[in-house]
């Protein structure tokens, strides 16, 4: 699949289902859940009508087929964690297993930056990520974010501490723009 061919939009609400379902199982068959099948937070993962309702779903679609979903959302969102005012951040960016590694990824954080670009007073982009995301890392870094280790926080007792990115998408032109 060319990166060219994957569109990314709002979610619609047929598809909240199978992104649930695809975030879950990327957070599942990654290790990122503290308890697996038990943890309270898959239901969260899940609950793609909720976040929707709150924030914005953008999915990666292609033929038809949602590939991927991320949930962005400006400072003061009920889903900010961690942006403050001037700030916008993602969460929950998640592929389907099949198409990892064909760009899906990269191109809904770009579209992120997209977004936080086009929000009245946005100067950074912020996230949060478990140490063990490798694969969304790498992406982080190749379009500039760095990391704000003063800014690492852990959600829950029992969590790893989540390390802390940002990008100033107003600012720095993106590799690849």
């Amino acid at each position: 699949m060319d990166p060219m061919d994957v569109v990314i939009r709002r979610i619609r609400t047929e598809e909240h289902a199978r992104l649930g379902e695809i975030t879950a199982q990327a957070y599942l068959g990654d290790g990122l859940l503290t308890f697996g099948e038990d943890d309270g937070y898959l239901p969260v993962l899940r609950d793609v009508a909720r976040r929707a309702a709150e924030a914005e779903v953008l999915v990666a679609v292609a033929d038809g087929e949602v590939l991927g979903g991320v949930t962005f959302v400006p400072a003061g969102g009920v889903w900010a964690d961690i942006a403050r005012p001037g700030e916008a951040e993602f969460r929950m960016l998640a592929v389907a297993k099949e198409a990892r590694g064909r760009g899906v990824g990269e191109a809904l954080v770009r579209a992120c930056l997209d977004r936080a670009r086009e929000t009245e007073g946005c100067v950074r982009v912020v996230l949060s990520s478990q140490p063990s995301m490798h694969g969304a890392q790498r992406i982080y870094r190749r379009l500039g974010f760095t990391r704000t280790p003063e800014r690492d926080w852990s959600p829950v007792p029992g969590l790893a501490g989540l390390l802390t990115f940002a990008l100033d998408p107003l600012s720095r032109e993106v590799p690849g723009n």
